[in-house]
């Protein structure tokens, strides 16, 4: 390849490239979309020495920039994201030419998952919105289902509506339209179906992309969709208005004897379950909010109200929920002890939608905020939500915790209930990744007392980026605690 001459010293530089032509997925048969920019390796490698100074450059700029800006701890921790998210992206062209976006789940290789897109959203509105309306679009014409709803323990069906599938397929396989790899009938716990959470995702992502874009045009051309979301999530309440609270109570009829879950599978029912999920709560309360100022921006005021009265009720709802400690039931009126950090997780859309001035300035709203303070100040301390170590439990009951939803409630602490940043907590999950069991895996999201059992080479720790709002999405500093 090289010779070096002897006694003397001399800077070789050597570029690794890839190339692969023709389909490389089937179900949807895509190319990977820089066939059409290179004709071949050569090329690809040509292009990439050509550019190695400027590339160098930029790269060191950016790190320089980051570390300024953040601790060791979290810079370290977001670089290993960054590459972990990176490392499981597919920039994938149709066979029409159109530009297709997939993000592979982790190990998994689950194309598209939409419980870590809503997750993922953040980072992608600051570098790359396109690829955010890019998989709306196709979870609409493609992922996309009508069900009908059942109270637990009942036969009896009720409307339900549009939802959404946990994800479009498997290793370079898109499953059937209307279906994932990952949901599955009949069962309570882990691979049962998402339907209702989905629906929150897709409502939260949409809503948040039209407002951080400013793409009025795009939400005019799904006002249909919009309008059929707000209607499913509804049904999903109860189907008598005057029973509502704002809070998921039935479940899809695709469960077919089952329960929905959320996408903490892996833990207990504190967060498993979805149906009367204070995290799930939260985030629709959120969802209610975010197309009410949608539907106002489209004209339709009858919606809006709507998508207003079941906010007024799921704040409410979750606002009064509380024990004589402060602290929300993971699980609304069924008895579940445990105690869990992402009830507060829902409040980075209103905080990134620019939406926490109207919610301080409504009683009701503003009461859910104190709310899920008082119960986030009770529960971060030794023994219910916090390790040994000084790391965040996001469960009292699970010793299963993951770093991508911590990094996020982090940042809710942070910046929306004015928490000072957890030093000792930064430390405590470097280490976990640092580990020497842990470190091969790059970056890690499912850790069982720091271990990385699961969720390995993951995609969804960029969330971190949250640490750099102010910069990446214009958001101001802390509000004060209600």
């Amino acid at each position: 390849m090289a010779t070096v001459p002897a006694g003397e010293k001399k800077t070789i530089r050597y570029s690794i490239n890839f190339y692969a032509e023709g389909g490389v997925t089937t179900g949807v048969r895509t190319s990977y979309y820089y066939t059409s920019l290179f004709d071949n390796i050569e090329s690809v490698a040509a292009y990439a020495l050509g550019r190695a100074d400027k590339t160098v450059e930029l790269c060191q700029t950016a790190d320089a920039k980051l570390s300024r800006q953040l601790s060791h701890d979290r810079y370290t921790m977001m670089s290993h994201a960054i590459r972990s998210y990176y490392g499981a992206s597919q920039f994938l062209m149709t066979e029409a030419g159109e530009p297709l976006w997939v993000v592979n789940e982790g190990e998994y290789r689950m194309i598209n998952t939409f419980d870590l897109t809503v997750d993922q959203l953040f980072m992608e509105l600051a570098l790359n919105p396109w690829t955010v309306k890019n998989v709306l679009d196709l979870f609409v014409s493609r992922y996309s289902y009508t069900d009908q709803v059942r109270f637990p323990d009942s036969e009896e069906l009720h409307p339900g509506g549009l939802v959404f599938t946990h994800d479009m397929g498997v290793g370079n396989v898109f499953s059937n339209p209307g279906f994932s790899c990952y949901e599955q009938s009949g069962l309570k716990g882990c691979f049962s179906y998402m339907s209702c959470e989905e629906l929150v995702n897709w409502i939260l992502c949409a809503t948040l992309y039209v407002h951080h874009t400013g793409d009025l045009g795009w939400a005019k051309k799904n006002a249909v969709t919009f309008d059929a979301v707000l209607q499913s999530m509804i049904n999903r309440d109860h189907p008598v208005a005057a029973e509502r609270n704002g809070v998921m109570g039935l479940d899809s009829s695709r469960c077919d004897g089952g329960a929905e879950i959320t996408t903490y599978d892996s833990l207990d029912a504190s967060l498993g379950q979805a149906r009367n999920n204070i995290y799930l709560g939260v985030k629709s309360w959120a969802g209610y909010l975010m197309l009410e100022r949608l539907f106002n921006d489209l004209g339709n005021a009858e919606a809006a109200q709507s998508a207003r009265t079941q906010a007024d009720l799921a704040a409410a709802t979750i606002g009064s929920a509380a024990d004589e400690s402060g602290c929300l039931p993971a699980i609304l009126n069924e008895g579940v002890a445990a105690r869990i950090i992402p009830a507060i997780e829902g409040l980075v859309f209103p905080h990134l939608g620019g939406l926490m001035e109207t919610v301080s300035s409504n009683p009701v709203h503003a009461k859910l905020v104190e709310t899920l303070t008082t119960h986030f100040e009770a529960i971060m301390k030794p023994g219910v939500c916090l390790f040994p170590d000084g790391g965040w439990k996001l469960s009292s009951t699970s010793r299963n915790s993951w770093l991508s939803k911590i990094y996020l409630c982090q940042f809710v602490a942070e910046a929306v209930l004015g928490t000072p940043a957890d030093a000792a907590a930064d430390k405590a999950h470097l280490d976990w990744l640092m580990d020497v069991e842990n470190a091969y895996f790059a970056w890690s999201d499912q850790m069982v007392e720091g271990r990385a059992l699961g969720s390995r080479y993951y995609p969804r720790g960029v969330t971190s980026t949250l640490w750099l709002a102010r910069d990446l999405y214009g958001v101001g500093k802390a509000l004060s605690p209600v």
